[in-house]
């Protein structure tokens, strides 16, 4: 079995802001490999989990699609149960999926290993896993200019972010894709992109909206049963 985690926040007041690209990724992962009559979204491992299977090299590959409801800075709690239940090995058989300010938008990263990077998310499934060997995805949100990091983070794509950042993230599900059926080598490989760095000294003053949705995009089973299980939480803060 191979685990895919998206990180993000859970609850509407943080639906589609930069940190939750992770959560977008899984959305349309599930929406893309998914058959909602045959699998339904379930809340465990302190997230909302979803089992879907890819073809593999060899065989079948069983993949389960996690966001994590424990809010971004806490992410290891729900990373650790799973690979603790499934008795799997990170080093080989996880992939998170992340935001990342030092990435120009646009732009997707993959790793093998490596730090934290200065991300709370990242930082704590290092520490809930005790290692940092693990593959991972960053996904480029710009660097925030003259904006609090914090604040720049939990808020929305500028418009002309919208385009790069909807681009990132369809890059990001085919190189999850890859990973499974070929290995970290062969996405990073196919996958690795590099956009003009001067996006990233760009201000991130101005309006900010959602990003449109298709109208006729088969609705994320994760993504629904996510909201729900969020909304039945309460009016919890991310840290």
């Amino acid at each position: 079995m191979k685990l895919i985690v998206g990180l993000g926040n859970p609850g509407l007041e943080y639906d589609r802001t930069r940190h939750n690209v992770g959560f977008e990724a899984i959305d349309r992962l599930a929406r893309r490999t998914v058959d909602p009559a045959n699998s339904i979204a379930k809340s465990r491992f302190s997230g909302m989990s979803l089992e879907t299977e890819l073809r593999g090299a060899d065989a079948p590959e069983k993949v389960l699609l996690i966001k994590p409801l424990t809010f971004m800075n806490r992410s290891g709690q729900s990373v650790s149960e799973a690979i603790r239940f499934f008795k799997l090995d990170p080093t080989r058989d996880l992939l998170v999926i992340v935001d990342d300010i030092a990435l120009p938008c646009g732009a997707i990263r993959l790793r093998p290993d490596g730090s934290a990077g200065g991300h709370n998310g990242l930082a704590d499934v290092e520490q809930k896993l005790g290692t940092n060997v693990y593959a991972r995805c960053r996904i480029g949100i710009d660097a925030p200019g003259q904006v609090p990091q914090k604040d720049y983070v939990l808020g929305r794509f500028r418009p002309e972010q919208q385009a790069p950042v909807e681009e990132a993230i369809e890059q990001a599900v085919q190189a999850a894709l890859c990973w499974v059926t070929s290995g970290i080598t062969t996405a990073m490989n196919r996958f690795n992109t590099v956009r003009d760095a001067s996006r990233t000294a760009k201000s991130a003053d101005g309006p900010a909206t959602a990003p449109k949705q298709s109208t006729t995009a088969r609705p994320s089973p994760i993504r629904q049963a996510g909201q729900q299980a969020s909304d039945a939480e309460g009016d919890r803060k991310a840290p």
